[in-house]
């Protein structure tokens, strides 16, 4: 049931999101910019979610905040999310107008979030006469070029803004390369399966020859690989065969059914770290 809507040119998000924390609402404020959607999740009138197509969490939040066009509902509903949102509102809309400027700037240089950085250099010459701040050495242990911003942000702990900082001042020093492994391909199941046990995902040798000219995996070939379906994400090692097409990847029919995955549906892979 929506018990708000209305346009941001005569309400910001700013006051809509301070007028549900107020009144202490729970449910999920739809927002509409041009072609860009994004949703906060309210919970007893504090975000404790955001989502858009491209992102999650803090940083879904700071890029709907800043929209000053479009339309807005919100609808009054239960939901079950994983809160990615510790702040207050108060302390969620203070960082969102400080930061906006030096977000957009940012957003400029590496728009994909789902992009992943790989330092040029390894130990201390990847940072020598680099002036760091405290906030950047808790950045680079992260920057292994198998996660992607998202995912640095996460495990970092840093804002979005701090991670693409500490970026930016490798970039800037031709000391990290940015680059977009994933690739979209319909899932098919693997022959035989049932009697022929296997746990390994088959992928087109063309996906391993494009894969190993960029960051890590041209010197460490890949041998696993990270999985993103609609039951969450899962990691398993991978086979490159010839007689297989570019655009699919074959799992055993059990992993199939394990995960969720009918035959046909598109999945999102990329290169995982190689175990031992």
């Amino acid at each position: 049931m929506s018990t708000l809507r209305g346009n941001l040119q005569s309400l910001s998000l700013t006051d809509v999101v301070q007028l549900l924390h107020i009144n202490r609402k729970t449910g999920k404020l739809h927002v509409i910019h041009g072609k860009n959607t994004g949703t906060l999740f309210v919970l007893n009138g504090e975000v404790v979610h955001a989502e858009t197509p491209q992102t999650s969490g803090e940083s879904a939040a700071f890029e709907v905040l800043e929209w000053d066009k479009g339309e807005f509902e919100f609808v009054v509903a239960q939901f079950k999310v994983e809160p990615t949102i510790q702040r207050s509102v108060q302390d969620l809309l203070m960082e969102s107008a400080r930061t906006a400027d030096s977000r957009r700037h940012l957003r400029t240089i590496f728009p994909n979030l789902h992009a992943v950085p790989w330092p040029r250099l390894n130990g201390a010459r990847l940072v020598q006469g680099l002036k760091l701040f405290p906030e950047d050495t808790k950045v680079l242990p992260f920057l292994d070029g198998f996660r992607d911003f998202l995912e640095i942000i996460d495990a970092s702990g840093q804002s979005e803004v701090g991670v693409l900082q500490t970026c930016l001042l490798l970039k800037e020093a031709d000391r990290l390369q940015v680059f977009e492994p994933a690739v979209t391909l319909s899932v098919a199941p693997m022959k035989g399966s049932f009697f022929r046990k296997a746990s390994h995902v088959e992928l087109s040798r063309t996906v391993a020859t494009v894969w190993s000219y960029m960051g890590p995996y041209k010197w460490d070939p890949v041998r696993s690989v990270k999985i993103l379906g609609p039951e969450g994400t899962t990691i398993q090692p991978v086979k490159f065969v010839d007689d297989l097409e570019d655009q699919t990847v074959v799992v055993p029919k059990e992993l199939m059914h394990a995960w969720g995955l009918p035959e046909g549906i598109f999945v999102s892979i990329r290169p995982a770290p190689n175990t031992p």
